[in-house]
């Protein structure tokens, strides 16, 4: 009974007992149903009444039967291995053979008395008993927060970690185990020793680069004990299959711990993802020459644009806008004339039409050539305007006047607009410009036009818009209706000695006229375009019907191409309205990908480029760091023991009393 309780008082089972037999008395005493049976039947179904009422009231008292079980867990050992490369390099081959059987006959004599578990830790963690020191990089901090997380709220008893101490990942270790609230005991491996040895320690350099730029390239280069030597820094790029030497440089290292940071200027020559191997020359006794040299990755862009500035005759506003589009570097501006336009339009990313067409010049080749080829159009409307001719050939402004009479307008900011964002300064800036001068007429904006600008005619705020902005078939347009945006440029000098709004303006314009719309049907993506070697490469595709809806009912193929010219074939999952492709690791070097599918017979392609680069890490510090360890143990109430002393772990946890 001590096991049984009530939620309520215990006494309440005298009231059951009396409920039940006074139930049972008051139907059966005396009572007559049964005359023609034996006695015995009352007093049997008198018993029953009585049971089961108290046993129903019993039941009403709400009644807890209490178990308790004891069961007794061994304390877990947590055995973290370091699989990283840098443990494999401070060891021979017979070192490592002897060094696994150490870690798994203490594994076996701690398993007698505790729960031990085996982790690897490097680029990742996981549970497992063998190790090939591989791992590229090193997370200490990253091991105490995997215990943390998972063995916490156990029966924790111990941790070993077997490390050199070196980590070039994470937080410092030290800050990492505090919430680890038991022994940590270290074993170190490596070697302490400082050998001569001058390695690239690390590489700074931009991820991007624009075509015919110069980025700068940093470079840390350590030596120790190499006093008066000249070794060689060199830079080459991998070009044709094979690198080619881009600049030497010679280094004088002028003390025994010698430090020295070389900032390097490089041109992006060709767009693309450009590969680039820094060295430097070995020394004599060199202890390694694993980190002496270090590869890097450099997305080159080719940005550049072509802009053409077409105008009906020579005018203040061409010198202008020249100028503002050319304080991008990534513009090429070419002006022109009517009576002289380019012979080849492919080139063009913009159009600016200067008063064309004009009363004098319809310029209808031109208009044929930039519809033909989907160019984005700026028309800028002024005297010599063909106001008709410019109402016919673009539908986000209809304007309607004689063109010979004329209006002063300032600009009235439309606070609604969102197809670009102007800064507050110069949407303060713009009403307080000079006037423009606009054609005296009326001017309705299309429902699809977007005005970022409005006519303000002296102190009359108009719906006539200025400038607007609108797409017809695929096509950007913009129209300023007014000339003499030249003034703006000098009245913004005159205002803040500088033209920095005026270009704004202007390069915003073009800016959100030349971006160009990714509208194939078929389309890859990836993440990146440079990725580590230990990452995996994945991929995402989408499809759209010729209704451009969602859709990933066909069957999509991939190639992945190395530099070598090797094929990699790939089939795309499918994944709710799209598709994926996990490809896994690549080695090290530049790949191209195309992928392929059909769709209602019509044969769809998709072609890029990627890049995977090496990780380097682990050989930029090769000098094992026992005082991190020895002090994360003597911080967490552990101790530091070497590889020779592993068997005498088990009896020193034994005896720490935890």
């Amino acid at each position: 009974m001590e096991n049984l309780q009530f939620q309520y008082p215990s006494y309440y089972l005298i009231f059951c007992i009396i409920g039940g037999l006074f139930l049972a008395g008051l139907l059966y005493y005396k009572a007559d149903f049964f005359r023609e049976q034996s006695k015995k039947l009352n007093w049997s179904l008198g018993t029953l009444r009585f049971f089961g009422v108290g046993l129903i009231g019993i039941l009403l008292l709400s009644p807890i039967l209490k178990r308790l079980f004891t069961e007794t867990k061994s304390p877990i050992i947590v055995i973290a291995q370091d699989n990283s490369e840098s443990i494999q390099s401070s060891m021979s081959s017979e070192q490592i053979v002897g060094y696994a059987e150490s870690i798994n006959t203490l594994a076996d004599d701690l398993n007698d008395v505790y729960d031990v578990k085996l982790l690897r830790f490097g680029e990742m963690i996981e549970e497992s008993s063998s190790f090939n020191y591989t791992d590229k990089v090193t997370n200490i901090s990253n091991v105490f927060d995997h215990i943390y997380d998972n063995y916490s709220d156990q029966n924790l008893g111990a941790v070993i970690l077997a490390s050199d101490g070196i980590f070039n990942e994470g937080n410092n270790p030290i800050y990492s185990g505090t919430k680890i609230h038991v022994p940590i005991y270290s074993i170190a491996l490596g070697d302490t020793t400082s050998k001569r040895d001058i390695k690239i320690r690390r590489v700074f350099h931009n991820q991007i680069a624009y075509l015919e730029d110069q980025f700068n390239v940093e470079i840390d280069i350590s030596a120790f004990n190499a006093t008066a030597q000249r070794p060689i820094l060199s830079i080459a790029k991998f070009e044709n299959g094979q690198f080619k030497k881009i600049l030497e440089e010679s280094i004088l290292i002028n003390g025994n711990d010698f430090f020295t940071t070389l900032t390097v200027p490089l041109l992006a020559e060709s767009p693309g993802v450009s590969r680039y191997r820094v060295s430097v020359g070995a020394i004599r006794d060199e202890i390694s020459l694993s980190n002496n040299t270090q590869e890097f990755f450099v997305d080159i862009l080719d940005a550049r644009q072509k802009i053409l500035i077409l105008a009906n005759a020579p005018h203040p506003d061409l010198s202008a806008l020249k100028s503002a589009l050319e304080t991008n570097k990534n513009y090429e501006i070419e002006v022109k004339y009517a009576k002289d336009p380019p012979t080849s339009w492919a080139e063009y990313d913009l159009t600016i039409l200067h008063q064309l067409p004009s009363r004098k010049d319809p310029v209808n080749n031109v208009i044929a050539q930039i519809n033909q080829r989907k160019i984005p159009t700026l028309f800028i409307v002024g005297s010599q305007s063909d106001l008709n001719a410019i109402s016919r050939i673009q539908s986000i402004v209809d304007i309607t006047g004689d063109g010979r009479n004329f209006n002063e307008v300032s600009a009235k900011v439309e606070d609604n607009f969102n197809l670009f964002t102007l800064d507050e300064a110069l949407k303060n800036a713009l009403p307080t410009f000079a006037p423009l001068t606009a054609p005296f007429g009326e001017f309705i904006a299309d429902a699809t036009g977007k005005v970022l600008l409005y006519q303000k005619i002296g102190k009359v705020d108009t719906k006539y818009p200025l400038m607007i902005f609108g797409e017809e078939n695929d096509t950007k347009m913009a129209v300023l209706n007014a000339e003499g945006v030249w003034k703006w440029k000098l009245y913004d000098f005159l205002q803040h000695q500088n033209h920095d709004l005026f270009n704004n303006m202007i390069r915003k314009t073009a800016q959100y006229l030349t971006v160009k719309e990714d509208k194939r049907r078929f389309q890859i993506s990836l993440p990146k375009k440079i990725f580590k070697e230990n990452e995996r490469i994945s991929m995402d595709a989408i499809l759209y019907n010729q209704s451009y809806e969602l859709i990933n009912d066909p069957e999509v193929s991939m190639t992945i191409r190395d530099g070598e010219g090797n094929d990699y074939p790939f089939i795309f999952t499918k994944k709710d309205r799209s598709y994926f492709v996990n490809a896994g690791f690549f080695p090290i070097g530049n790949y191209s990908f195309l992928g392929k599918t059909n769709h209602s017979g019509q044969a769809l392609e998709y072609s890029g480029q990627f890049s995977v680069q090496p990780i380097q890490k682990e050989q930029f510090e090769t000098t094992a760091d026992h005082g991190l360890l020895a002090q994360i143990s003597e911080q967490f109430g552990g101790e530091l023991v070497y590889p020779e002393m592993i068997n005498q772990l088990p009896s020193k946890i034994n005896a720490s009393g935890n």
